[in-house]
């Protein structure tokens, strides 16, 4: 898979695309719910690109996240 997980300080779960122009990020907002973003540089092969979802719970955080990792797969799309 492209994706790789990321280390970050921060309270949220990060993933970069091989090519690094690209990451995932979920993350657990105050109330409980999840925010699940898509960040796609400008310099990427497939162009810039920004996504933001607010999910109920990490389970769909979780299944949104593997959706984004294959939809936004630069040898997929």
């Amino acid at each position: 898979m492209p994706w790789k997980e990321a280390e970050t300080p921060e309270r949220y779960d990060e993933w970069e695309r091989e090519d690094g122009y690209a990451t995932l990020r979920v993350r657990e907002r105050r109330d409980g719910s999840y925010v699940v973003r898509l960040d796609r540089l400008e310099q990427a092969p497939d162009g810039r690109g920004y996504r933001r979802e607010r999910v109920a719970d990490r389970e769909r955080a979780d299944e949104l996240i593997e959706e984004w990792k294959t939809a936004f797969d630069r040898y997929g799309e």
